[in-house]
């Protein structure tokens, strides 16, 4: 058959870089990052942290068909550089997932103790998501569970 081998869609060849970029001479504070072998999962991702930057004016990405990257492409104000606006959305991701991992972990902790069932995990997991690194009560009196 002719077509390329599976791992081809995510393993990086040698001597190519993971993330690259290229600044837009047409457009001042513009700039494409091209990421390979990812696809719209972290696309999607990045793209919807950018938009919650007050110094990007536009961010989206696409994804050439028949091969395994995506171009990301970011314009800012002038308070602001792409690089740097890339660079704080996977600093910001970075920091999300890792909150919820804990927040994961906290509640599969609470659950292996007994202290909620297995059913109410994902609630306490929504819970300490949605309200930030506080300090939470479990509803059976086991004390304080940090969620951070």
């Amino acid at each position: 058959m002719n077509a390329p081998d599976r791992y081809e869609r995510f393993v990086v060849p040698e001597g190519t870089k993971m993330v690259s970029c290229e600044r837009d001479t047409k457009i001042i504070n513009a700039a494409s990052f091209t990421v390979e072998r990812e696809d719209h999962t972290i696309g999607n991702i990045i793209r919807m942290q950018l938009h919650k930057d007050e110094n990007v004016l536009s961010g989206g990405y696409k994804l050439p068909p028949l091969q395994y990257k995506i171009i990301i492409r970011i314009h800012t104000t002038s308070q602001s550089s792409p690089m740097q606006a890339y660079n704080q959305a996977i600093n910001d991701l970075h920091k999300e997932l890792d909150h919820l991992k804990n927040a994961f972990e906290c509640g599969c902790n609470l659950e292996l103790y007994g202290f909620i069932r297995a059913s109410e995990l994902y609630w306490y997991t929504r819970l300490v998501i949605s309200t930030g690194p506080q300090t939470y009560v479990s509803h059976a009196g086991a004390g304080a569970v940090r969620g951070n």
